[in-house]
């Protein structure tokens, strides 16, 4: 005779899922995708196809084949890891560079780990950061966007906002600074760089429908945001010799994205909303440091790898109280 075991309360149900929320991100980042399209024309479909196909692929083969576990590819998480890893590479990266970063993200970062829930780096990062390690010629040249002319071939590559403000930081000359994007162009798109690094006003769209729906919380973004905001105002206000005003740092680079979409990641963040807080602030601290004194002119990725290793330390001294106690 098979026996009710009931727990003891609280009890608590609800209709979330891993597939849901996944859902919901890769819903907040159409937007910004096909302003991507838009702006780089055929080959940001070409490297996300890729990409996304990639590491679906890898998914399945290992998990079924190598490690011997029930096929995961139905929660989504593997199309969002392609998806957000198209995001952080240029369109005109060659093919295998794409499957390379595919395999580190799922095959390295993830299922190394155990899979979903257990891995503690955010895997899409993890592709893109060796990628910049292992090609950084093919991963910083950056094709000039090409309006709304989608055709494939983009031969020229240009200067991004962020190279130009790093160039500036360096001369200690602001008037670099005068070959900025207008603040306008910046935010909606049509700069050079990355897939999300073209639209931060359709990101931030994105980043307050994931809040609206309960997806993330304001903690984490807000806090990253305020953060850059605060101390390149302060670098800004003091007279820094060819600092930029810290709208620009806001709406250049993949900060937007990073914020919204990458630090919130659920695996690789803090439970608690002081935890994600600090974790937060922390971010956007490493962000502002890479950006002004480190080799390159982007830290977001750094950052919040770096963060993502604090995680576990933020967890153990800022959790909840037990339940009653």
């Amino acid at each position: 005779m098979s026996q009710l075991i009931v727990s003891s309360a609280p009890h608590i149900h609800g209709n979330d899922s891993v597939r849901r929320n996944m859902l919901n991100v890769i819903i907040a980042l159409c937007p910004a995708y096909v302003v991507s399209v838009l702006a780089f024309g055929w080959s940001v479909l070409i490297t996300t196809a890729i990409s996304v196909a990639a590491c679906v692929l890898f998914e399945y083969v290992f998990t079924r084949f190598v490690f011997k576990q029930k096929s995961t590819i139905g929660d989504l998480s593997a199309i969002l890891t392609g998806l957000l890893l198209a995001f952080n590479l240029p369109s005109n990266l060659p093919w295998w560079q794409v499957l390379i970063g595919a395999f580190v993200a799922i095959v390295v970062a993830k299922l190394s780990f155990g899979g979903l829930g257990q891995n503690i780096f955010n895997p899409a990062l993890v592709g893109r950061v060796f990628l910049l390690i292992a090609f950084p010629v093919q991963m910083t040249t950056w094709p000039r966007p090409l309006g709304f002319d989608t055709s494939y071939v983009q031969a020229v590559s240009g200067a991004t906002p962020l190279s130009l403000m790093k160039d500036a930081l360096k001369k200690h000359n602001a008037e670099i600074l005068d070959q900025l994007p207008s603040l306008w162009d910046m935010t909606i798109g049509f700069i050079g760089g990355s897939f999300g690094e073209v639209s931060a006003l359709l990101l931030l769209v994105g980043g307050i429908y994931l809040i609206c729906t309960k997806t993330i919380t304001w903690h984490i973004p807000v806090s990253i945001l305020a953060t850059v905001f605060c101390v390149s105002g302060l670098m800004y206000v003091g007279g820094m010799q060819g600092a930029a005003a810290p709208w620009y740092h806001l709406v250049s680079g993949g900060l937007m994205l990073g914020a919204i979409f990458m630090a919130t990641d659920y695996v690789t963040s803090p439970m608690t909303a002081v935890g994600q807080i600090i974790y937060g602030v922390g971010i956007g601290l490493i962000v502002m440091v890479i950006r002004t004194w480190g080799a390159y002119p982007e830290g977001v990725s750094f950052a919040i790898l770096i963060m993502n290793a604090c995680t576990p330390l933020l967890n153990t001294y800022l959790h909840p109280k037990r339940f009653a106690e």
